[in-house]
């Protein structure tokens, strides 16, 4: 039995080296152009060749994301691209437009193809003419349920079969949304999308009297088209047992230290199960990780059932942000027992701080010696991105993170 593959994203050099350090298999990027993340960091060509080989090193597998819908503009620029990147061992590339497939392949006879879940695979007949095509792996579109993923592996037991399992949903079928390029010309299919299913609307219908929409509602609006966070950590059985070859965290937008969170608990998570899979038990902490970044309330999505009510969020857009993420360990002197730490937020002596690092529980301690970086001692440093020295009880290493519960 092939282990379940952990894939996450990595939305810039930083996320993608934090990704590889806590745990993740594989890491999936896009470049500065042709990819859906516009609003990402993303990588030029030299970070690319720095990521490939740091992954590599560390023995992660690279996929790269060019899977927008390509316009007549963009031909002759993603031909150019390929071939300045052809020389990079990159493991696959994301593709939902046969055009760009067809690209990739002149330039890279022997590149392999992973489809996007743009493409809204949904089922074996087309499974088996995208197969025919070339693609060794497809993203399955999120509307399938474990079921139809079950009946697809037996009809094709020769592709891998990837799905998301982690991160926002679209509202619309499989990421194809006009609304944003409706609303202010901005085109979700290439990179762009403003997320206008997070908005608030009010609904009027004044063409049918009689048919009411069952939604919930205030007077300041409703949020009828926003769905709640994909979460799966506590399925991973059934993940396995449906033929899922690779668990996708989405997420390029995210914070370095989403990126750290959520692999971290996954790492835990899977391997915990391939362990003991007969003895296998999911431990809440597990979830209580997830619930320290950055989140909309969970749902399972359409993998048990059709999303109902209860997988919408009616009464707000916002997140739910418990933790502040307020730096990263930079260095470490094991003799002093000091680490020199990046701040992300403010933190002040005396706070209660929660330290994680790649495979590993947290530890919570009181911050009681806050220095700046020419050594000075400070009650308090407000200001990101400041250097800093901070006495840990317990040993780390560079790219362990603090945390802090908002007050």
């Amino acid at each position: 039995m092939d282990k379940l593959e952990l894939l996450s994203p990595a939305g810039d050099l930083e996320k993608l080296k934090t990704a590889v350090d806590y745990g993740a298999d594989a890491v999936y990027f896009g470049g500065e152009l042709f990819s859906l993340r516009a609003g990402a960091g993303n990588l030029s060509i030299e970070q690319m060749k720095e990521a490939v080989q740091y992954a590599h090193a560390h023995h992660v597998k690279c996929y790269l994301a060019l899977n927008i819908f390509a316009h007549n503009e963009d031909v002759l620029p993603l031909e150019d691209y390929l071939l300045k990147i052809k020389a990079l061992e990159i493991d696959a590339f994301i593709v939902s437009d046969p055009g760009i497939m067809l690209m990739i392949r002149a330039v890279m006879p022997d590149a392999e193809i992973h489809l996007s879940t743009q493409a809204n695979m949904t089922n074996y007949k087309t499974a088996q003419f995208w197969k025919n095509q070339g693609v060794k792996r497809i993203v399955l579109a999120r509307e399938l349920t474990f079921d139809e993923i079950r009946h697809l592996r037996a009809q094709q037991p020769d592709l891998e079969l990837e799905a998301f399992v982690q991160g926002a949903m679209c509202i619309s079928y499989s990421g194809r949304c006009l609304l944003s390029n409706f609303m202010i010309e901005r085109d979700a299919n290439r990179g762009q999308c403003a997320h206008p299913c997070r908005w608030k609307y009010a609904l009027v219908e004044e063409q049918r009297p009689g048919e009411y929409y069952p939604i919930e509602e205030d007077e300041r609006g409703t949020y009828i088209l926003n769905s709640r966070d994909l979460c799966m950590i506590d399925h991973i059985p059934d993940l396995v047992e449906a033929g899922i070859a690779s668990a996708k965290i989405e997420g390029r937008m995210k914070s370095s230290f989403y990126v750290a969170t959520v692999v971290g608990a996954y790492r835990k998570a899977i391997d915990a199960y391939y362990q003991d899979p007969a003895g296998y038990e999911f431990r809440k902490e597990w979830m209580d990780e997830l619930k320290k970044v950055s989140h909309r309330e969970f749902t399972t999505g359409f993998y048990y059932n059709q999303p109902t009510n209860q997988d919408q969020n009616y009464q707000t857009s916002a997140y739910t942000r418990n933790y502040s993420f307020i730096g990263v360990v930079k260095d470490y002197d094991p003799q002093t027992g000091m680490a020199i730490v990046e701040q992300r937020n403010k933190m002040t002596v005396g706070e209660e701080i929660e330290v994680f690092g790649p495979h590993t529980d947290f530890f919570k301690q009181t911050l009681e010696v806050l220095l700046d970086e020419e050594g000075n001692a400070i009650e308090s440093a407000p200001h990101p991105q400041q250097i800093l020295q901070i006495k840990m009880e317990h040993p780390v290493s560079a790219n362990f993170m603090l945390r802090k519960r908002k007050e």
